[in-house]
């Protein structure tokens, strides 16, 4: 009979584990996946060449994988210089682009990210989170991608993250009613990974719409994947942050400071005096537009 104390034990560990967001378990010796993808494809390879499909067979009949839009992805024309994959990301850009623009007001937006098809994150991810706080406040905050809190609740900054960044915010007296809150993904990659630079290309579509479309005075990037997607910068976020720049949303101008993510500082406390200073210049500023 196993010992209750280790029971317990074995369940806070469990607990920790799903707290920072492993959702996946794995065997106790290390495995080359990509090998085993390799050998799958390789045996129905050959399974098809040894049994030829018969006319009229519906087990021989796949429907073919189709790019978002519904083409079926054999059917897009190879683009020089791409890989298959870069190729599918950009088309699903492209459609998220189309759709995205095609949105009147935020609700009609959220709307259409719940109905998009063409990211993968979809269907790992349990909801959309798509914003949180008051559309058409002054500040609007964009993080990186929502967690497992955020995933499970459907709103960004839910967890950890977000209760400090509550904190950092009622600092400068500002709450979630006074502020505009959303992420550049807002599908949770799984086990919390950084999202893919193909990730990020097929959702910017809907975040810059987002923020056309709450039209803030100001724009907050919290982290180095929000500034660098936003703002165009190249730079790390510790030599980005606390700097002003100004980001179009159509034929607008709007404010933006870059700063760090509240998830990064629960790692590196010691940085919560930089923070502090570019919430400072955050309040600062709106206190000088008033």
């Amino acid at each position: 009979m196993t010992d209750p104390s280790d029971r317990a034990a074995l369940f806070a560990l469990l607990d920790f584990h799903v707290e920072a967001g492993v959702d996946l378990a794995l065997d106790d010796t290390p495995r080359d996946r990509f090998a085993d993808e390799t050998a799958r494809k390789s045996a129905r390879a050959e399974a098809a060449r040894a049994e030829p499909a018969r006319e009229g067979d519906g087990a021989s009949e796949r429907a073919p994988r189709r790019a978002p839009g519904g083409t079926p992805a054999s059917s897009v024309p190879a683009r020089p210089g791409l890989s298959p994959a870069a190729a599918f990301a950009g088309d699903a850009a492209q459609d998220a682009r189309e759709r995205a623009r095609n949105a009147a007001s935020l609700e009609e937006l959220e709307g259409i990210v719940k109905g998009f098809e063409g990211c993968a994150l979809k269907v790992t991810a349990k909801q959309v989170a798509f914003a949180d706080g008051v559309p058409g406040a002054r500040v609007m905050l964009v993080g990186e991608a929502p967690g497992a809190e955020e995933d499970r609740i459907g709103k960004p900054f839910m967890g950890r993250s977000g209760q400090l960044l509550d904190r950092m915010l009622a600092a400068i007296g500002l709450d979630r009613t006074g502020v505009y809150i959303a992420n550049i993904v807002p599908w949770r990659p799984p086990g919390n990974r950084t999202p893919t630079p193909q990730e990020v290309a097929i959702c910017r579509p809907f975040i810059e719409r987002q923020i056309e479309l709450a039209a803030p005075d100001i724009l907050i990037c919290l982290g180095g994947p929000a500034a660098q997607a936003l703002l165009g910068v190249k730079e790390g976020i510790t030599k980005t942050r606390g700097r002003w720049f100004t980001y179009q949303a159509g034929g607008r101008e709007i404010r933006a400071l870059a700063t760090l993510h509240p998830a990064y500082l629960l790692r590196q406390p010691l940085n919560k005096r930089y923070a502090w200073r570019d919430f400072r210049a955050l309040r600062k500023a709106l206190d000088e537009a008033v």
